[in-house]
């Protein structure tokens, strides 16, 4: 069993939790910009390094941002994967890695004390400036992510949100999944990898969150050490807009499965959006809320139709989808479909009831200290805040900003933003 450093403290104490969190922010030397949030209680820190370097920046080469991020620390410097692995390890270092449509980051989680932060930090520094994107690890990375695209071909609901989401997008960066397709990554090269980390690893397009137990002064540090090896590059353009669909459609996949997973949707809600608030507490009522949402209500409580239902909005720099979806019976298919369009409508063109909205915001307000109350949940927000560039005082003020909304502000907001006639539906599964 592996000895970590980190598991035993969090064994031994216990995190604070926070009401608020004070954010700060600064440019390094080089332009690129730090989010910090000091916190006690733990002797622990989060230090995440985030690009503007999501899939939506694939081009043509679908898959190449998820398949770069993956191959980081495989190799960096003079290190090996098991090196790497090894130096993490032996200080009691967490180190993970990712990418969404919007970003991809590389993060560590390590001790403060002094000898075992110095080596986790160098480490990853390592990884962060100097990854080698050797061939051999680049052939078994690419050969498992092949593995794992051609097994997504026989999930029905990882084919149906491929679909859908070529349905809301069309030719839009965010059409396509991000991992990829096996068309394109099985014409990757290393180059590839190595170009698009040369273009868009750059601090000019670098973004550090620092939360935990450590000051101002060994924030600033850490931050200029991660960077100081980068070269300072350029920030990609903006990603384009997202094009509405000019009509509804629908259309069926056929899957050899007992259960059709049913997709309802269109491009929704972004970051900056003046209508978020509205929307969110909203799709609370409607969907987003689980068991006490009206399409849980309507497709499982009332007709067990589903074993659940539900609504999503995902707001990226651009529109990212609102959803409705859920799974049934192949031969209720079309019952269960039409009762979440008419529960849908029906919340659209009345809106939701007095009892409904403030239920909705006890549940979104009562739970929300929940959702940053250790170091990691906080580095999501921050992470979120400042990629997004959205108010310091963001945490400070959502609680407030969810009372302010009124009934009528829902009404409007999904009526201009969630059109009828604009809806598109996927559902896979067997026979119709």
């Amino acid at each position: 069993m592996r000895f970590n450093l980190i598991g035993l403290v969090l064994l031994l104490l216990s995190q604070t939790v926070w009401s608020a969190a004070k954010i700060e922010n600064w440019q390094t030397p080089q332009g690129s910009r730090v989010y910090y949030v000091r916190t006690a209680g733990l002797p622990m820190v989060d230090v995440r390094v985030v690009f503007d370097a999501g899939s939506a920046r694939d081009e043509a080469k679908f898959g190449v941002a998820a398949l770069t991020s993956a191959l980081l620390d495989s190799g960096a410097g003079d290190l090996s994967a098991d090196d790497i692995a090894q130096r993490f390890e032996s200080v009691g270092a967490n180190y993970s890695a990712g990418v969404n449509e919007d970003m991809a980051w590389l993060a560590i989680r390590t001790l403060t004390e002094k000898a075992l932060f110095d080596k986790a930090l160098a480490t990853f520094e390592t990884v962060l400036s100097k990854p080698a994107f050797n061939q051999a690890d680049f052939e078994r990375e690419k050969a498992r992510t092949l593995a794992g695209l051609k097994h997504r071909e026989e999930s029905p609901g990882e084919l149906a949100g491929i679909a859908f989401n070529k349905a809301l997008y069309g030719d839009h960066p965010y059409a396509h999944p991000e991992t990829g397709v096996v068309e394109t990554v099985a014409g990757f090269s290393a180059d590839d990898l190595k170009s698009f980390y040369q273009k868009y690893y750059v601090a000019a397009n670098a973004m550090v969150v620092i939360v935990g137990d450590v000051s101002r002064e060994q924030a600033e540090q850490t931050a200029n050490q991660l960077l100081s090896k980068l070269p300072v590059g350029s920030k990609p353009a903006e990603i384009p807009v997202v094009t509405m669909p000019s009509k509804a459609s629908k259309q069926h996949i056929e899957f050899p499965s007992t259960q059709t997973h049913v997709l309802v949707g269109l491009p929704g809600t972004y970051r900056k959006d003046p209508d978020y608030f509205a929307l969110y507490v909203g799709n609370h009522i409607l969907g987003g809320g689980s068991m006490v949402s009206r399409l849980f209500e309507e497709v499982r409580e009332k007709r067990g139709l589903a074993y659940g239902a539900y609504s999503v909005f995902a707001p990226l720099y651009r529109q990212g989808p609102f959803m409705m979806s859920l799974q049934t019976r192949n031969d209720q298919t079309e019952q269960a479909l039409d009762v979440l369009l008419k529960t849908f409508n029906e919340f659209l063109d009345k809106g939701p009831s007095d009892k409904e909205l403030t239920a909705a915001k006890q549940n979104i307000t009562g739970g929300f200290a929940m959702r940053f109350d250790t170091n990691s949940k906080l580095t999501d927000y921050v992470a979120m805040i400042g990629f997004y560039q959205q108010p310091l005082d963001y945490l400070d003020t959502f609680q407030s900003n969810v009372e302010a909304v009124s009934i009528e502000q829902i009404k409007d907001a999904f009526k201009r933003r969630v059109k009828p006639e604009l809806l598109q539906t996927v559902t896979v599964g067997a026979g119709k």
